[in-house]
């Protein structure tokens, strides 16, 4: 399964099974967080074995069994960052046979920024081998968050269409694109949420349009 495939597989799941993550994929996951902090100066870490992720009261009613998953943080003023190299880890996790389910709110905060010193964690992203694959989430129309000055080149369509894709705080999906020739903008409005709904939407987008199509302005 290759990145493009995994975006259109993966879907939010809240409830893992108690299978343990073998320690090959755990070097793969450890890898491809040191890539994504290195190039972007982050200090995101994935934490296994560790049932600390949620409050009790979520794990009660909302999730089960998350015993893995990443702490997205960095600097302060890097939320956008992290949004972007969440949707790396998620969907490369797909592509390895495992479910992820991005958590912004509704996390340990206080043992989250325990475990990740200086830097500012902005979320976690539980990862696992899901009870089930999740479905797709309630989704907008492209043309509800997007336009383009004159006919819509494919690789456009085919990047809002991704975006679409991207997992977005209460699914608000609260973000516009924009596009002239080959420049294309983003705005989003999702209140606490902004800066990491806007990486998430970016990464999706550039994987689904190409990033050699068109620049960001």
């Amino acid at each position: 399964m290759d990145m493009k495939q995994a975006m259109l597989e993966r879907h939010m799941v809240r409830k893992y099974t108690d299978k343990a993550i073998p320690e090959d994929i755990v070097t793969k996951l450890n890898d491809r967080v040191r890539r994504n902090n290195e190039q972007f100066g982050l200090s995101i870490k994935l934490m296994t074995n560790d049932n600390t992720a949620v409050p009790g009261i979520i794990k009660l009613f909302l999730a089960k069994g998350v015993n893995n998953f990443f702490i997205m943080a960095g600097p302060e003023g890097a939320d956008e960052l992290c949004g972007y190299c969440g949707a790396d880890l998620m969907l490369y996790a797909q592509t390895l046979g495992l479910n992820t389910w991005w958590v912004g709110g509704t996390y340990n905060r206080k043992g989250a920024q325990e475990k990740s010193g200086n830097a500012k964690p902005v979320g976690i992203i539980a990862v696992g081998y899901g009870q089930t694959q999740g479905t797709q989430h309630k989704s907008k129309k492209a043309s509800d968050v997007s336009s383009y000055d004159g006919k819509e080149p494919e690789w456009f369509k085919e990047g809002v269409n991704a975006a679409l894709l991207a997992p977005t705080a209460l699914d608000k999906q609260a973000f516009t694109i924009t596009g002239t020739e080959n420049k294309v903008s983003i705005t989003c409005d999702n209140g606490i949420f902004t800066g990491v709904d806007t990486g998430l939407v970016k990464y999706h987008f550039e994987l689904g349009a190409g990033k050699e199509n068109f620049e960001w302005k």
